[in-house]
Parts: structure tokens; C-alpha cells; sequence
């Protein structure tokens, strides 16, 4: 009977959640989920991204240009659009978001990386991981930046969360009223709304679906569609309840761009606020923004979205 019981223990002690493994080199990081890539940390692109994001099955839930070139039912437009990234295209007359001589340098990682893998009862596998990042205008610092990515794995659900701690020590720092930012994912074709293979659909917090979330504000937004093997998927984005101007605005196109900005109000034509979107960051201030991604091999139901946002906004501050 004891070495009955003792076997039981010892099979209650595997783990039963997926298992997460990091390889770095230099300062691109991998993130591996059951020895299989789920995505990359990558600091050799003009402006850092985590390219690909892969579900368990071994779909893409982004597009796959410009790392990728012909991929079938893609359209090769706006090569600025790089699997999941943050940037923004008005800093101080400095535009991020397109040119070629504005780039977000990785400086480096703050710290080791930290991976947790739980055993039966925990929530989840997970890893941690801060970079050190410097925007430069022709080689010139205008922004120094920390941010930290929390990657989390629930069954058939990927959660990426981003904290991102913006200032300067040199100036002050304006972010201009454009819609080309800031928080932003692009969708893997079959997501989209247009397009060859589209199939998609959008959904956000306050109701407004399809064309009609471009420009609006809600606290989260959802594509939602079928995956390149035809597996339904979602891609949500949350606003934090405590970031700048919350609930955000949202770049949401139908071609596959979704992005949350919470600096272009006239750009988005919102006629309820009469301000521009222009934001002042003094010198030695910090702005602090959190974004949570989730990806979700299923329906917008199962994904769960708004009792997601409740919980990320009532989490304690990492």
C-alpha cells in the first residue's frame, strides 16, 4: 500500500501544465512552450518585436511578412507592421512608427530572465523578461524606456502582458496626435476582414463590431476568426484600467492591424473630446502604460474576454 501511495504522489508531483523554456542569444530571447517555438523576442528589427506567435497547433496567429516573404493569401503593404509591437509615430516630431532613421534600440536585459513552471494546482506556466530600450532619431536618444514582458499559458490560452515605463533625463517629451500607434498586432490573414482568405470579425468592450470599432474607445478589443487550419482563434488586446486616457482608442482595420492609442483624438475624428491628443511628459517624469495580449485557440465566449480585463485591472501592480 506505501509504495502504492508513494507512486500517486509522485504522479501528482509531474507537472500538468505546459512547460516553458527560454534560449538567448545575445539580446534576442526565445520562448519555447513544450520544446516548440511559441514566439521570439526580436531586437534586430528597426524597432523590437516578438515575431512569430504561435499557437499549440502550430498556426500563426500574426502575419508572417516581412519576415516571411510570399506567404500565400498575405499582402506585402506597410513592412512597418512587424508581428507584435510598440512604438509610436509623433515623439517630439520624430516619427517611430514608419522611418527608417528613427529605431528602438535594445540596450540590453534588466536581470535574468525568470521561468516558473507549476505542477498540478498551479495557475500556469510562465516567464519574465525586462529589456532596457533607447529611441533614437538619427542615432540621437529622445526616449529611454523599461519594458517587461509576463508570458503566461493556461491550456489553449497565451497571455502576454507588457509593462512599459516611458521618459527622459535630457527633455521633455511630447506624444503627438496621430493615429499611427502605439500598442499593435498584425493578424495573420485568415483573421482578417478583408482580403482573399478573410474571415474574420472584430468585437470590442462597448459592442461596436467590424468597420465600426475604427476610432472608437473601449476598454478591449477582439479579432476573432479561423486560424490557417481552420480552428477558431481570438486576439484580444486590454487597456489597463489605470493607463493614460483609459478606455483607449483603437487603430482597428480590417486588413488585420489592430492597435490601441491613446494619443490620437483628433486623428481618430473623436468629436466628444475637445483637447488634442498631444501629451506632455516633463523631464525626469515616467509614464507607465499596461497592455495585455491574449490568444485563444477558440470562440470570443471561451476566450472570456471581458472577465480577462477585470482581472488584469484588478491584479496587484507587478
Amino acid at each position: 500500500m506505501r509504495t502504492f501511495t508513494f507512486a500517486l504522489l509522485a504522479l501528482a508531483a509531474l507537472p500538468l501544465q505546459a512547460g516553458i523554456k527560454i534560449e538567448q542569444e545575445g539580446n534576442n530571447l526565445k520562448v519555447l512552450i513544450d520544446g516548440t517555438l511559441f514566439t521570439e523576442y526580436r531586437s534586430d528589427t528597426r524597432v523590437p518585436c516578438l515575431f512569430p506567435l504561435m499557437s499549440s497547433r502550430g498556426t500563426h496567429y500574426t502575419r508572417q511578412h516581412p519576415f516571411e516573404k510570399g506567404v500565400k493569401g498575405e499582402q506585402a503593404d506597410h513592412p512597418h507592421h512587424t508581428g507584435f509591437w510598440f512604438t509610436h509615430g509623433n515623439v517630439n516630431g520624430h516619427d517611430f512608427w514608419h522611418k527608417e532613421n528613427c529605431k528602438i534600440v535594445t540596450r540590453g536585459f534588466l536581470g535574468k530572465p525568470m521561468v516558473t513552471n507549476t505542477v498540478a494546482g498551479g495557475k500556469g506556466s510562465k516567464v519574465t523578461f525586462t529589456v532596457e530600450l533607447s529611441w533614437e532619431a538619427d542615432g540621437k536618444p529622445v526616449v529611454a524606456e523599461h519594458r517587461t514582458y509576463l508570458i503566461s499559458v493556461e491550456g489553449r490560452t497565451r497571455t502576454i502582458d507588457v509593462t512599459s515605463h516611458l521618459g527622459s533625463n535630457q527633455h521633455n517629451l511630447k506624444f503627438g496626435d496621430t493615429k499611427e500607434g502605439s500598442f499593435s498586432i498584425r493578424t495573420a490573414p485568415t483573421i482578417r476582414l478583408k482580403g482573399a482568405v478573410a474571415k474574420g470579425g472584430i468585437i470590442t468592450s462597448e459592442g461596436m463590431k467590424d468597420n465600426d470599432a475604427w476610432g472608437k474607445r473601449a476598454k478591449w478589443v477582439a479579432y476573432h476568426g479561423p486560424d490557417s487550419k481552420g480552428t477558431p482563434v481570438v486576439i484580444a488586446i486590454l487597456d489597463h484600467s489605470k493607463n493614460l486616457r483609459h478606455p483607449t482608442w483603437w487603430h482597428a482595420r480590417n486588413y488585420g492591424l489592430l492597435t490601441a492609442n491613446p494619443f490620437g483624438i483628433r486623428a481618430f475624428n473623436d468629436k466628444d473630446v475637445k483637447e488634442s491628443g498631444d501629451y506632455e511628459l516633463k523631464k525626469g517624469k515616467i509614464l507607465t502604460q499596461r497592455y495585455r495580449l491574449i490568444l485563444h485557440e477558440g470562440t470570443v465566449d471561451s476566450a472570456k474576454v471581458e472577465d480577462n480585463w477585470k482581472a488584469f485591472t484588478t491584479e496587484e501592480k507587478k
